[in-house]
């Protein structure tokens, strides 16, 4: 037996009652088990498949190594659990949505892990603009953010700061926005204006298609429009 740490990021349902569930881990990075049963009617545990809830997994000692492990105890983490408001909700998802997209071939990294932690109790204290917080500082954990420099326009190819314009996204108000994050000593006490928080949000994504290979936007990020704009 082995037990894990893990942050969920999705899951798929298998036949009737069973389920795939995607998971960062602090132990091993980006790990999928094999939930038998969650669905069948007797089963408690299904409440917990929420976007980013905090599991403890224990699983079976895989039979083989390509073999996916199969969950023999699950608990949910203290304080950690589905919340009922919408936009918090809606965060979440796109959250996790992010993440398992940008994680699948991510092994272990303990600080990321901890990032996660923390963007999560920012959302759930109401923090509205942490995902946007979250990207960015995952952009830096990665190695790709950019280099803060006295230039205007920032060049999302090479990630510097230049003196002309080279995207017409980024324009001075948008690279401006970048260099705030880049100084602030905790961004997550940063607070965006609407139109603010819609161009940012904007600019990552554009950053993350052209330094993330085979990113594309998740498809969750319109129900967060909606809902913000």
């Amino acid at each position: 037996m082995q037990t894990q740490n893990c942050f969920l990021l999705s899951y798929l349902k298998y036949g009737d009652n069973d389920a795939v569930l995607h998971c960062f881990t602090g132990e091993n990075g980006f790990q999928s088990f094999f939930a038998k049963g969650i669905y069948s009617a007797k089963n408690k545990m299904k409440p917990y498949l929420f976007p980013l809830n905090l599991l403890n997994i224990t699983v079976f000692k895989a039979v083989a190594e390509n073999r996916i492990s199969r969950i023999s105890k699950i608990e949910l983490a203290p304080d950690h659990y589905d919340f009922q408001e919408v936009a918090m909700n809606s965060i979440l998802f796109f959250t996790a949505d992010f993440l398992h997209q940008v994680l699948r071939e991510e092994g272990k990294n303990i600080m990321l892990f901890k990032e996660i932690e923390t963007v999560r109790k920012e959302i759930s204290a109401q923090n509205y603009d942490a995902y946007l917080v979250f990207i960015f500082k995952y952009l830096s954990i990665s190695g790709v953010a950019p280099l803060y420099g006295d230039q205007k326009f920032l060049n999302p190819e090479s990630g510097i700061f230049e003196d002309h314009i080279s995207h017409p996204f980024f324009d001075e108000a948008i690279s401006s926005l970048w260099k705030r994050f880049l100084n602030s000593t905790d961004a997550y006490e940063m607070r965006l204006k609407r139109d603010e928080r819609s161009s940012f949000l904007d600019a990552l994504m554009i950053y993350c298609r052209i330094h993330i290979t085979g990113f594309y936007t998740p498809n969750s990020l319109a129900v967060v429009r909606q809902i913000f704009e």
